[in-house]
């Protein structure tokens, strides 16, 4: 198991599993992940102020692309967090999660120890994409197989969409997409269905719409694959049926408000003045929770 500071493989959290980036994309990517990192622990009856949003949640297995994946979603108008790979079913839905995105992950799913989401995700109650190391998790627990690849298939690849399954609609028969795997599906589980193949891999996509369970070996999230954007705007909107109305500025203003009641609820219940202390470490994290803090603090 993982200890404090270290990945679910095992690794120094800071060591393997980042993009190297250029200063101002890397304080960009630290800066959103502050402002939209996961909220405090809630009872079911207490939320923040301000309209309520879907949530999409990514459940990291390792990928170096995880957090890009909330960020996508978010750019569909659509509010994501990034949540650790076991996180219960039970709490995604307390969380009051429309759906779940599964990422990818350096691990083989044969390995001893490899990360593994809770097996009642698979129970068809949201709507779930495995996206590469997720995709092949939900065939190997559901049934079916994978196997290790003669070659690691690293790179620009061409899928053939055999299936407009949701994942599908509205795109060209061929796509280019990304593909980073060591591994592949060989053997669907039963009651799914190919529904993409490149000439390497027979099962590039696969779906159960019944349950609402969908996995891609691409990465829909990089650049390199060009209509990923709509592969994922197809599951979101398409298949869970999120509406998109959520944005950073709402996000902010919900925040505040939730600090503004928060300590408006401790200052009546203890009969204090309601004075916040907010310690900043100096790093982007507290930056940005002193910003929302004195904005709390200092409007009406």
């Amino acid at each position: 198991m993982a200890g404090k500071g270290r990945t679910v493989h095992g690794e120094a959290a800071n060591a393997g599993h980042r993009v190297l980036a250029p200063d101002d994309a890397e304080v960009e990517a630290y800066l959103e992940a502050a402002l939209h990192a996961p909220g405090p622990e809630r009872t079911a009856g207490d939320h923040p102020a301000g309209e309520a949003h879907a949530l999409v949640a990514v459940l990291d297995f390792g990928s170096q692309f995880a957090q890009l994946i909330a960020r996508r979603v978010r750019e569909l108008h659509v509010y994501s967090e990034l949540l650790p790979h076991d996180t219960t079913l039970d709490e995604l839905e307390r969380r009051g999660a429309s759906a779940v995105i599964l990422s990818g992950g350096p691990n083989s799913v044969y390995d001893a120890g490899a990360p593994k989401p809770d097996p009642a995700i698979w129970s068809g109650r949201l709507p779930v994409l495995g996206i590469c190391y997720g995709a092949q998790l939900m065939a190997n627990e559901l049934g079916g197989s994978v196997q290790p690849t003669p070659k690691r298939e690293y790179g620009p690849a061409t899928v053939v969409i055999g299936d407009e399954d949701g994942l599908f609609t509205g795109l060209d028969r061929t796509q280019p997409v990304w593909m980073s795997h060591g591994d592949s599906i060989t053997a669907l589980p039963e009651g799914f269905r190919a529904t993409a193949q490149t000439d390497s891999t027979p099962f590039a996509g696969l779906a159960d719409p019944a349950r609402h369970l969908y996995g891609i070996q691409f990465h829909p999230e990089v650049a390199h694959t060009p209509h990923g954007r709509d592969v994922l705007r197809n599951f979101v909107v398409g298949v869970a049926g999120v509406s998109q109305t959520w944005t950073p500025a709402s996000f902010i203003e919900s925040t505040v408000a939730e600090i503004r009641d928060r300590v408006d609820a401790h200052a009546r219940a203890v009969g204090s003045d309601g004075k916040v202390i907010c310690a900043l470490s100096g790093g982007v994290d507290s930056a940005v929770a002193a910003a929302l803090v004195h904005r709390a603090s200092t409007t009406g």
